[in-house]
């Protein structure tokens, strides 16, 4: 197992969509157990595969929920059913996400409050569950991520002019830029935030690692 470099927007891999998964074998689950070491690292809820420069369709998570889902696992070839995103504008105090390839950052958005998952787990097991609230979020946030996106590319107009100059500021948006969790310090503060072992919750009772 090992923690492997986070790559930043710009990156390639990140922005066009990723391979369904073919094998079910011990490559995978080297893969998998790498991806939770980077997540844990980095202080994550949730990574996917492209994050870590791997074109492939997965995700791990680790949330705790109300949804009688198991809070920490892994998706394969997900495919995701999503209830209607309100078209309010988002609470920037209740409703802002954070990405592990957009470092230090986060930007308010609307996502859907319930969304349906189906998939597989790294033994070719069927995996069906049904999530809510921020755990729904997670979900959709990775499922982008296996299709090109991120979430600074669903802001609106406003943020999307926020992320951006802070994409260019930062020399981002382009090939080459990573960052290494548990080398690099922590671009959300967390090594100061969490030394003395803190469960990680903000100020609204959410979890506030990132994915």
């Amino acid at each position: 197992m090992a923690v492997r470099p986070i790559v930043i927007t710009g990156e390639p891999v990140l922005h066009r969509p990723a391979a369904l998964v073919e094998a079910f074998d011990d490559g995978l689950r080297q893969l998998v157990a790498d991806m939770f070491d980077t997540m844990d690292a980095a202080h994550g809820v949730g990574l996917a595969a492209p994050q870590i420069a791997v074109p492939l369709r997965l995700f791990v998570y680790e949330m705790a929920n109300d949804d009688d889902v198991p809070g920490r696992g892994v998706v394969i070839n997900p495919m995701l059913s999503l209830s209607r995103i309100s078209t309010d504008r988002p609470d920037p105090d209740s409703e802002s996400e954070g990405c592990l390839s957009v470092p230090g950052e986060s930007y308010p958005l609307k996502r859907a409050d319930q969304v349906s998952v189906i998939g597989f787990d790294a033994d070719g097991e069927e995996l069906s569950f049904r999530t809510t609230g921020w755990f729904a979020r997670v979900m959709q946030h990775e499922f982008d991520h296996l299709n090109g996106l991120l979430y600074v590319d669903r802001l609106d107009d406003k943020q999307t002019r926020r992320a951006r100059k802070t994409i260019r500021a930062n020399g981002w948006g382009k090939a080459g830029n990573s960052w290494m969790p548990g080398v690099d310090r922590d671009p959300f503060g967390h090594d100061d935030d969490h030394e003395d072992g803190d469960a990680f919750l903000d100020a609204t009772g959410h979890d506030d690692r990132l994915v």
